[in-house]
């Protein structure tokens, strides 16, 4: 089989972080093996990764790559990790590579320093946030039970002002309105807003799943897509909701949550180790891990993993059910990790399937009906 080259390096620069949100996948799910891992990234691991990476680069003759820097709370690593990582992968990889380097906190350590490094290397820097102050200090505590939302805040003054944010990041949660949060994250002022679905699953289902015809998740999204569409001017973009129209429309997904063009990405360890994706530790205990590593494994070799095979989009890795289904185009089968189920596999359907399907239906109606206005308009 044709290796598919990885595109997208999500790098764990750190291991621990400075929060203890209690939805966190890494800290308080089933797969503890942070607990082993070194606590920043070392000078050799971070050699080691740049020379793997730019390797693949010249090998598949990458012309553009994402390295996403992650965590933890990659700022925990410091700004001379951070500068360490950026510069040595972009000196590994060909000159005609571009690498778009992003970082994702939780805005808590932003400081002057960092700014400077985002600045001088062009990193853009997204926010983990979930709403208002009420909202956010509910779960994004520090582990003695401070709350976070004034020093995120006075992170996200500073990232606005070194004009380096790039959006925020918010986990849905149904105990909050969505027209409240949507109201919150707006004045904020993002760029760009992601909403995601809390990672989950058939063994370890979402909050809300008791009855097998509710769609408690479309429902929230469906009242926060209604206000947003419906907006005379939307300066602020929301992923996913952009994805599912560029879909209905024959384009192209910019998230993993719908579609089949997610790209192809591997995640490293703090110790080197390559691991499929960090949704897997809310599966079971060590289901992501490759079993390789940068220090002896080329990221070809990742990449012809068959995990890492199970992981590209295709209509053929899906259930049986999923692959006749009038929406599949649209919704790629949803997110990998939400298909796992009691057997230990994921040949089934999304445990989001009901929520993606009427989010997914409504937006294609609302959709319709807005090119339908606007053709009897201009009729």
């Amino acid at each position: 089989m044709e290796t598919v080259p990885f595109r997208q390096f999500i790098v764990k620069l750190h291991s621990r972080c400075n929060l203890s949100c209690d939805y966190c996948y890494v800290y308080h799910h089933v797969d503890q093996s942070w607990r082993g891992r070194p606590t920043v990234m070392s000078p050799e691991t971070i050699a080691a990764l740049a020379r793997r990476i730019g390797e693949h680069a010249h090998r598949h003759e990458l012309r553009n790559v994402d390295l996403v820097l992650h965590g933890g709370e990659p700022l925990l690593a410091g700004p001379a990790v951070i500068e360490d990582v950026v510069t040595a992968v972009r000196s590994r990889v060909p000159s005609a590579t571009t690498v778009e380097v992003t970082l994702q906190t939780n805005g808590t350590l932003v400081d002057d320093r960092f700014l400077a490094v985002f600045r001088r290397h062009q990193v853009g820097v997204g926010v983990s946030v979930d709403g208002g102050r009420a909202v956010h200090d509910r779960h994004r505590r520090y582990a003695d039970g401070r709350p976070s939302f004034d020093r995120m805040a006075r992170g996200l003054d500073l990232l606005r002002e070194a004009s380096v944010w790039t959006g925020l990041l918010c986990t849905i949660d149904l105990d909050n309105d969505p027209g409240e949060v949507y109201a919150d994250l707006l004045a904020l002022g993002p760029p760009q807003i992601d909403l995601l679905l809390p990672l989950a699953n058939w063994v370890h289902p979402p909050a809300g799943h008791g009855d097998s015809d509710a769609t408690p998740y479309a429902d929230w999204l469906v009242a926060v897509f209604d206000r947003w569409f419906g907006a005379p001017r939307r300066a602020t973009g929301i992923r996913l909701f952009e994805s599912i129209i560029a879909l209905l429309l024959g384009g192209h997904s910019e998230t993993e949550a719908v579609g089949f063009d997610a790209a192809h990405a591997v995640t490293i360890e703090t110790d080197g180790s390559l691991e499929a994706t960090d949704a897997l530790k809310t599966t079971a205990p060590g289901l992501g891990a490759l079993g390789l590593s940068v220090h002896g494994h080329s990221l070809d070799e990742a990449a012809g993993h068959p995990l890492a095979c199970a992981l590209r989009r295709t209509r053929e890795s899906l259930a049986t059910a999923c692959r006749g289904c009038p929406i599949v185009a649209v919704c790629g089968g949803g997110q990998y990790s939400h298909r796992y189920g009691p057997d230990g596999g994921f040949r089934h359907r999304s445990v989001y399937c009901r929520d993606l399907e009427r989010l997914i239906r409504h937006i294609a109606s609302r959709l319709d009906a807005e090119v339908a206005a606007r053709v009897h308009a201009h009729a």
